[in-house]
């Protein structure tokens, strides 16, 4: 996550009760699809930093803060408009997938910002289009990443 809250939305976050609205941003972006696909969790479309972020009904299921494990989420998108299946559909890797949170006062500022997930192991069917949303796991990678052979490192030896 990256960026601090405005002082209005620790002062709405805090309060035991309030008027304030907070909307999620979504942004799906591969580099085979030709604009990113934006989506907003209002009724109506929302208009972020001059984005247009289209009304669709979604469920995120946001990563626990399991230790030792990688951060997973679900994202699953009603499937009212066929434009989000077919761009899954048309991709040959893992969707980039953006998660920002705003208040529907101030839509331009960002309270939150959630990067680098990929939208992976894919379904859809008539009713929905759902994926994991995951980040690299970097525990699995080998570490050294290279072998301290006198080929690669001669000074060593």
């Amino acid at each position: 996550m990256s960026r601090n809250p405005t002082l209005n939305t620790r002062t709405a976050l805090y309060a035991s009760g309030t008027g304030e609205v907070f909307l999620i941003l979504l942004t799906l972006s591969h580099p085979q699809l030709a604009e990113p696909i934006r989506v907003t969790s209002d009724a109506v479309a929302t208009v972020s930093r001059e984005q247009v972020f289209s009304p669709f009904p979604f469920d995120l299921t946001l990563p626990d803060d399991a230790e030792g494990a990688a951060p997973a989420a679900r994202l699953s998108i009603d499937n009212i408009d066929r434009r989000v299946v077919m761009a899954v559909r048309s991709l040959q890797s893992a969707a980039y997938v953006l998660i920002e949170i705003v208040r529907a006062a101030a839509p331009d500022v960002i309270e939150a910002k959630f990067e680098d997930f990929r939208l992976t192991d894919i379904s859809y069917d008539s009713q929905v289009v759902a994926g994991n949303l995951t980040l690299e796991d970097f525990v699995s990678e080998p570490f050294p990443a290279a072998i301290f052979s006198p080929g690669l490192f001669p000074g060593l030896f």
